[in-house]
């Protein structure tokens, strides 16, 4: 009896996702059959923003890029613990903001750690422009 229980749930999903496969496939026939079909010479070429495209695409990036992305993502899922740990608040407990806390402050770790090795200078160094500064002799006004 609980075989056929099982079986009447099921039904209504495996409808819905037969319709949603149907779907995909006859948009993507009809956008084919639809679709134009041309090979001109500028077919292939890379278009965008109506500049055409000179040089190479194998650009170089700095490695602070690559450090700010990461950062990005971290505070990223840190964003979605939190907030995750906060819909389930009163469920959790002290335990739950025992947890959340333990994972603050590795992230707040994590993130000196990064501000230490350079990770958050978007500009020149600040004491270079500093010492420069100081090196700099200060004009006189006349009074």
């Amino acid at each position: 009896m609980d075989n056929a229980n099982e079986n009447t749930v099921l039904w209504p999903l495996l409808v819905y996702t037969a319709i949603v496969c149907t779907l995909i496939a006859g948009i993507l026939i009809i956008s084919y059959v639809l679709g134009q079909h041309h090979k001109d010479r500028a077919t292939n070429e890379p278009y965008e923003g109506g500049i055409l495209s000179t040089g190479s695409a194998r650009l170089r990036f700095s490695s602070q890029f690559y450090l700010i992305a990461m950062l990005f993502v971290i505070f990223d899922v840190e964003t979605m613990f939190i907030f995750s740990w906060a819909i389930a608040f009163e469920e959790l407990g002290w335990y739950g903001y025992g947890g959340v806390m333990i994972f603050i402050t590795l992230l707040v770790v994590v993130l000196i750690y990064e501000w230490r090795n350079g990770a958050l200078d978007f500009g020149p160094d600040g004491r270079k422009i500093l010492k420069a500064s100081k090196n700099i002799p200060l004009k006189t006004f006349p009074q």
